[in-house]
């Protein structure tokens, strides 16, 4: 004989009515369906969790240590619990149709909901593997587990929706499609983050670790992680920035992995030079120039060349004015430039020059534009500080001055007596 049909033989034999024999039958069986239930899913829990807690520790994957850590072996035990209340609901509540109706649907959608958790569980347990990989850590595989489970979720409520009222797939989708347009409303930022998630992917945009500028959200550093709604980012000075998702493809930004990649960081920097200071060399004057050995070769060889052009001409050169000459702003371009190709911080490979800009009201701007080999923050600065430094302090030596912005000197004010 079922456990379910001991209980109703003995309530008959007191003889108290047909109600009560029929709700206490009910509720000593619900008590040892609950009771039983309760049994299984502490079993369950117990084999399956140790089980699974042992063969993490004897594998070297450690798949199965992310699957631990997410408890999906706690989920998958509270299914069998669930299952045997499924077959012994009927039993249970044989006289009662409404509540059989009802339990039933309602165990089925806590069967649906758990089956969620479980595959949840074991995609988070997918991504954090992933994550370790060499080759995925950089893919936002936030998003695409998002997506996933954003499409299981909708079948999920699909399946409640048709379970609760007994509805045709057919009428469901023709009532979906009449309420598209609030749909769409409601969930206008998840789709714009599943379409930004996908171009952002498919174009290779942004992947995590690259270092990314966004002015308009005030982000400034490494992204850390790319999810279907928000991509959050550690910025340089440790504070943390989150940036919508669907704003990497409808808003400007600037992702600096092309530089991290490439072979330098790039230095594009310029010293004023005041323009009445600039003037030309006298012959007289070449000998001590040449004592700076950085041009010295270069001050014979372009001598040289410039006398043979003046004497082939006929220059009169009472005036230096006349003719071709050299200037000390071009002595100094040039001692700069071979001061760059010397420095062992720049990268030789690439391009490097020294070159003028539109003079200003300021002076006249000297570009330095040239790549460090060092790209890290702090050694790239130090070898762009240690370059300007040296320039900075070889503009007298070309009788140069650096612009700097006179201050003047308010006279102080002489306070009158109030009488």
């Amino acid at each position: 004989m079922k456990v379910f049909d001991l209980v109703e033989p003995l309530l008959k034999k007191l003889d108290l009515g047909q109600n009560f024999v029929l709700y206490g039958n009910l509720l000593v069986n619900l008590i040892v369906l609950a009771i039983i239930a309760y049994a299984i899913d502490y079993l369950a829990k117990k084999v399956l969790i140790i089980g699974l807690a042992i063969v993490a520790t004897y594998t070297k994957s450690t798949f199965d240590d992310f699957l631990v850590a997410n408890k999906t072996a706690k989920y998958i035990a509270h299914l069998v619990p669930l299952y045997y209340i499924s077959k012994k609901i009927p039993i249970v509540l044989d006289d009662f149709v409404y509540w059989e109706n009802l339990f039933g649907k309602s165990v089925k959608i806590f069967i649906i909901v758990l089956s969620l958790f479980i595959v949840r569980s074991i995609f988070n347990s997918l991504k954090d593997y992933l994550k370790t990989q060499p080759k995925y850590n950089d893919k936002p595989i936030d998003s695409y587990i998002q997506v996933i489970m954003i499409v299981l979720w909708i079948y999920a409520l699909v399946s409640i929706i048709l379970l609760l009222f007994d509805t045709k797939k057919g009428v469901l989708l023709t009532t979906f499609g009449s309420i598209s347009a609030l749909i769409i409303l409601v969930f206008r930022d998840t789709i714009l983050g599943f379409v930004a998630s996908i171009q952002v992917t498919v174009n290779d945009m942004v992947r995590i670790g690259d270092w990314i500028t966004v002015d308009k959200f005030g982000a400034d550093g490494e992204v850390e992680e790319i999810n279907l709604a928000t991509v959050k980012v550690r910025n340089f000075d440790n504070t943390t920035s989150t940036i919508p998702t669907y704003s990497l493809i409808s808003d400007s930004f600037r992702n600096w992995r092309g530089m991290i990649n490439s072979d330098g960081r790039r230095i594009k920097r310029h010293i004023l030079i005041k323009g009445a200071t600039v003037r030309f060399i006298n012959n007289d004057e070449l000998e001590s120039f040449k004592r700076i050995q950085n041009i010295a070769s270069y001050i014979d060889r372009r001598k040289a060349d410039i006398d043979k052009y003046n004497i082939a001409n006929n220059i009169d050169k009472s005036l230096n004015v006349n003719g071709r000459n050299l200037t000390n702003l071009g002595l100094f371009r040039k001692y700069i430039q071979r001061y760059i190709e010397s420095h062992p911080g720049i990268n030789k490979d690439m391009q490097f020059m020294v070159r003028h800009l539109q003079p200003t009201e300021k002076g006249i701007p000297l570009e330095i534009y040239c790549f460090s080999k060092d790209k890290k923050w702090e050694n790239y600065e130090y070898i762009m500080a240690d370059i300007f430094d040296h320039v900075i302090a070889s503009i007298p030596y070309f009788d140069l001055e650096l612009f700097e912005v006179q201050h003047v000197k308010a006279d102080k004010l002489n306070l009158l007596d109030i009488e």
